[in-house]
């Protein structure tokens, strides 16, 4: 009888258990999704490459590679190097400027100015804006540049380096502009495009600078990121 008894507790034991396990994964996946909602849009990645290649069978396959920013070290305002290191883990603005340009410059400024005052209290964002002439902008003329828009320490960098790295940079790392050139002497880059990249250094979006609705934009897709990347934290994909 004690046999019979404890074969039928066994027989009970397994299915409980698998009970036990689907109702909790599914109680966690219910708890992240009412807590930690996937966000109403998913910002798509810019810059991306297809590479041909093979299978482990030697079939062929294409293979997405997700562009990522490159490596780069400037000077600040402050004649401080910023690098790589100073946005890891960190949402950021990139622009390229001049302290002398009378036309898109002056209202790309006030625009960024606007941000960085929504965005005061996020210390996870950032502003880098790269001089396109670094021939005239020095690090005192970037300073006071900097004290013109009220530049924040530590949230709203002017940038200055070798002509030809700022060049690359705008060009293979940013992409805001399909002209070609050498960072030559009679080279130059102008663009109002701001880009927008996320903390793992992937191109999420494009914006006009100078388009006070392509700005307000900007602003909710950074708020969209800090949601995105909440929800990815969480087990999101």
């Amino acid at each position: 009888m004690e046999n019979k008894s404890s074969e039928a507790i066994n027989r009970w034991i397994i299915p409980v258990g698998i009970f036990i396990v689907l109702a909790s994964v599914l109680g966690i996946g219910a708890y992240q999704a009412y807590y930690n909602p996937k966000p109403p849009r998913i910002l798509d990645t810019y810059g991306n490459q297809e590479i041909d290649s093979t299978d482990e069978k030697g079939k062929p396959l294409v293979v997405k590679v997700v562009h990522q920013v490159p490596d780069y070290s400037f000077t600040d305002q402050d004649g401080k190097t910023v690098n790589q290191s100073t946005t890891e883990g960190k949402t950021y603005v990139a622009d390229f400027f001049f302290t002398t340009c009378k036309s898109i410059c002056p209202v790309m400024g006030k625009e960024i100015m606007k941000l960085t005052e929504l965005l005061a209290e996020e210390e996870d964002v950032l502003f880098l804006s790269h001089t396109v002439d670094p021939e005239t902008d020095s690090v005192s003329q970037l300073k006071a540049y900097a004290k013109e828009h009220n530049a924040r320490p530590g949230q709203w960098y002017f940038l200055t380096g070798e002509k030809k790295k700022l060049y690359d940079m705008a060009r293979k790392g940013y992409f805001v502009t399909a002209t070609e050139g050498d960072g030559g002497p009679d080279d130059f880059v102008h663009t109002q495009n701001f880009v927008l990249v996320d903390k793992y250094r992937h191109i999420r979006g494009y914006y006009d600078g100078t388009d006070s609705t392509e700005m307000e934009k900007l602003y909710r897709d950074i708020r969209l990121l800090k949601e995105e990347y909440a929800w990815r934290d969480a087990g999101g994909k």
